[in-house]
């Protein structure tokens, strides 16, 4: 792995993940190359949210190995793989102020107030949230609360940007708007960036690559227009396209 950890952020290896007798990855095999952005597409229970969770340390492994930066992470803790996740869910404390839930992360780091400041203006203001300091996340929207767990991520700085179908609880004009700030935000900072999502559109326009998945395995990876243009087998030419290709 070593001649390859100068060009791939994040490598499975025959990576398995199990509950009991349930497999529900099979024999993972995924390079991710440092700084692209790469779409995690399937349909509910195919193993994409798994695959992100184990990336981030949520889920142990069963069996093969997971390597990040040319060292295996099996067994290191989440707190200690330096990522950044967005969860659907968003996982904003409704107590905390707008500005305590975006500079939490960095407190508990114990980051000088000065440096603190600086990251959470500069993210706020790519997020346009100047103005929301004070307001608690209940009185929010659901666009602004998404806004505050991206803005969240970004102040950490993290070479690893993990997102969960995190535009999923928003309006279609939304999406559309925050899709292209998500470009935008990665082209800035240049992190490792895995989005799973289960919407082509979501997929084709923000990746790099689009890794296609089904019952826990990797049925094409590859740019989207290849993947539109080039199905490997009859599930990914049916999965990408409206309407779907009979």
């Amino acid at each position: 792995m070593d001649n390859l950890q100068n060009d791939y952020s994040i490598i499975f290896s025959h990576v398995q993940k199990a509950y009991g007798s349930n497999v529900v990855i099979n024999d993972l095999n995924l390079e991710i190359k440092k700084g692209e952005r790469l779409i995690l597409l399937g349909p509910s229970g195919c193993g994409k949210t798994t695959t992100l969770r184990m990336i981030a340390g949520f889920e142990e492994i069963t069996n093969g190995e997971l390597y990040m930066d040319g060292r295996v992470v099996n067994d290191i803790a989440p707190g200690e793989r330096n990522i950044a996740m967005v969860f659907q869910s968003y996982a904003l404390f409704p107590h905390l102020s707008v500005w305590d839930n975006i500079t939490f992360g960095l407190q508990l780091q114990k980051l000088p107030q000065a440096e603190m400041e600086k990251r959470a203006r500069m993210a706020m203001e790519i997020l346009h949230l100047e103005g929301y300091e004070n307001k608690k996340t209940y009185e929010l929207s659901g666009g602004q609360k998404q806004r505050v767990a991206l803005c969240r991520a970004l102040v950490k700085q993290s070479p690893y940007f993990l997102l969960d179908e995190p535009l999923s609880n928003l309006d279609a004009k939304l999406r559309q708007k925050a899709r292209t700030e998500l470009v935008k935000i990665h082209e800035m900072f240049k992190p490792t960036m895995v989005y799973v999502t289960h919407d082509q559109i979501e997929a084709m326009t923000v990746a790099h690559r689009i890794a296609v998945m089904n019952q826990g395995r990797i049925q094409q990876i590859d740019t989207p227009v290849n993947i539109y243009h080039h199905p490997a087998n009859t599930f990914v030419a049916t999965f990408i396209g409206s309407p779907a290709m009979n």
